[in-house]
Formats: structure tokens, sequence, C-alpha cells
């Protein structure tokens, strides 16, 4: 019986797959983003995420369990030092899958996986979408009830700053 055995083997034997996912997860913490087929990142995202959670504190138990997956130094560092202080106060979902296209070669499906508070062209565009203060239906009625209430400040200020200089 195949019970609880979901996870994609990629067309690898076991430890060809855990070297590959290590390596790739390695990549990913060094670079920020890899560029790779959409299944590898799927498996990726997978292996990953647990340990990018790991580096969220530093302390040797969390240091040698992902020393174990990942076996590169540098990149354990990187998970500590930088990665691990940044996304701290996420509760998960550290990663992003943004897909592509296909390969010309064998027409796989590619796509591009990242960090996600590593992004900073993401990041400001979400901090431009929430200053605007407009959504998806602002558009007639809306719009105008949050641009008057703004208008109208200034010119309920200005009086009562003439007021007391005509005394």
């Amino acid at each position: 019986m195949r019970h609880n055995k979901k996870f994609n083997h990629l067309g690898r034997k076991h430890a060809h797959r855990d070297a590959m996912l290590s390596n790739m997860t390695a990549s990913l913490i060094l670079h920020k983003r890899i560029f790779t087929t959409l299944a590898k990142a799927k498996a990726l995202r997978v292996f990953a995420e647990p340990l990018l959670n790991r580096g969220k504190e530093y302390n040797m138990q969390n240091w040698r369990l992902v020393f174990s997956r990942l076996n590169h130094k540098e990149a354990v560092k990187e998970l500590f030092k930088e990665v691990g202080p940044k996304i701290a106060d996420r509760p998960g979902g550290y990663t992003r899958i943004l897909k592509t296209g296909n390969r010309l070669g064998d027409n796989a499906k590619m796509c591009f996986i990242e960090l996600v508070d590593y992004n900073e062209a993401m990041l400001k565009e979400s901090t431009a979408a929430g200053k605007g203060k407009k959504t998806r239906r602002s558009r007639g009625k809306k719009a105008e009830v949050v641009e008057t209430p703004a208008a109208e400040a200034p010119a309920a200020e200005a009086p009562a700053a003439e007021a007391p200089a005509a005394e």
C-alpha cells in the first residue's frame, strides 16, 4: 500500500533527490532567487521551508539540524545571520513561485522560486498600493468619498489659522 507517499520523486533515486534539493536550497539561500522547473520548485518548497523556519531562531540544535540537511557552511551562515532575522516575524510562506512559461527544448514548465522578503520590486509595489488606499472596487463613488475628506481638511484649517491673525 502507498499510504502517505505522495511526494514527487522527480525521476531520481532517494540519495540523488536529497542531494539535488539540498544544493538547490543552498543556492536559494545564497542567491535569494533561482530559475528551475515547476516540479522541482514545488518539491524544493516542501524541502526548504522547514529549514527556513529553523533559521529564524539561532541556537546550536537548529544550526546542526540545518547543516545536516544542507552540508553547505556558507549557506547556513547566511541563513542564520541575514535571512533568519529578516523572516522572523513571518508565520510561514517564506518562498514564492512565479511561473515564467515553457522551456524551448522540451516544453517543460519553468519558474522562479524566490524568498518572499528579498524581492524589492514586489515590496515597493505593495507599499505603493497601500499608500493609495484604492481597491479594485473604488472606481466610482468610493474613490470620491476617500478623496473629499482629505481635500476639505486643509480648507477647514485655513480659516482657523486666519482668525487669530485677524485679531
